[in-house]
């Protein structure tokens, strides 16, 4: 009879251990793990999926409580290094191989689904009442909503969990099923102690091993890049090259409805760290992580500085724009 008892016991302590969670207890005891942390890193590997391109990114992010957060991100095409920064003095968007940075009245990483950040991760989950929840092979898999404030092709994310709730994986998906972006998790520290200074803007710049243009720096002849996809009956109707000291600038009028302005030209590095204020958003765009404002786009790939803008154009239809500009220019 004790014989019986025990295997009985066993059963049952074998079945808990494979289910150990339903849905509301997941939640519960995810929500109290991330929101009891002091801080954390992560770091990871960000795949982007854009028509048929594919950009990768080395991810290192770290966390310490009272909103400071700093987000590494290095393409690892070319090498194109950057990060978003959050401290007591704003959100900051820094390039350091240009030593610049551009600085936001900003509400990052609030205002969006974040892939990489822990903390918006569990909203996402605990802002969707319809997600679902399912166990598969010793794995946890929450499937939920985004909201890409800026992306709105963004539908929804998987993401997977291990027994004791660590992330391993989450994918993004659009409204056609397909995965538009990819995050695998390498290692997440859920105790690590910074330095006073590790989120300093200054901290930062000194201490970045991107001390050049790792792009290939355009020569003083840049060739127009045109954009592949225009809005139905908007055309180019002029376009002005003015010389600069390190380049050129090149600037394209595009006239119909649905009109817009669109500069190229040489970047500029400066000897000290310049900081522009904006108000805008970062905002992923292919290679590299651009400023979003309501009639704007502007970002810096390949030693090339683009500025892209309209009254009448939305965000999506900038973006669209933007993405289909080829960043490997023809050279004279």
């Amino acid at each position: 009879m004790k014989k019986i008892f025990l295997l009985i016991f066993c059963l049952i302590l074998l079945l808990c251990g494979c289910g150990k969670y339903n849905e509301n207890s997941f939640i519960r005891d995810y929500q109290k793990k991330i929101q009891k942390l002091k801080s954390y890193k992560l770091s990871g590997k960000l795949e982007i999926v854009n028509n048929n391109d594919v950009y990768d990114y080395d991810i290192v992010v770290s966390y310490k409580k009272n909103n400071k957060y700093k987000v590494y991100i290095k393409n690892d095409s070319n090498e194109h290094e950057q990060y978003i920064l959050r401290n007591n003095d704003g959100v900051y968007l820094l390039t350091p191989s240009l030593n610049k940075s551009f600085k936001f009245q900003s509400d990052w990483p609030y205002n969006n689904s974040q892939i990489y950040l822990l903390n918006s991760i569990l909203n996402d989950i605990k802002n969707d009442d319809k997600l679902k929840f399912k166990i598969k092979n010793s794995k946890y898999i929450v499937t939920c909503k985004v909201n890409y404030n800026n992306n709105k092709k963004l539908s929804y994310e998987k993401i997977v969990f291990d027994k004791r709730l660590n992330i391993q994986n989450i994918k993004i998906y659009d409204k056609d099923g397909i995965v538009r972006m990819n995050m695998k998790f390498k290692n997440i520290d859920y105790s690590p102690i910074f330095k006073d200074n590790y989120f300093d803007l200054k901290y930062i710049v000194k201490n970045s091993t991107s001390s050049t243009i790792n792009e290939k720096k355009i020569s003083s002849e840049l060739d127009s890049i045109y954009p592949l996809s225009l809005p139905s009956g908007t055309k180019l109707i002029d376009e002005e090259k003015v010389k600069k000291d390190n380049g050129n600038r090149i600037i394209m009028t595009f006239d119909g409805e649905k009109s817009f302005l669109l500069v190229e030209e040489t970047s500029d590095t400066s000897d000290n760290l310049m900081i522009i204020p904006t108000y805008g958003e970062p905002y992923r765009l292919m290679d590299t992580i651009g400023v979003m404002t309501d009639n704007s786009l502007s970002w810096s790939s390949g030693g090339i500085d683009y500025y892209l803008v309209s009254d009448v154009l939305n965000t999506n239809e900038l973006v669209n724009i933007a993405e289909s500009i080829n960043i490997l220019p023809t050279m004279k």
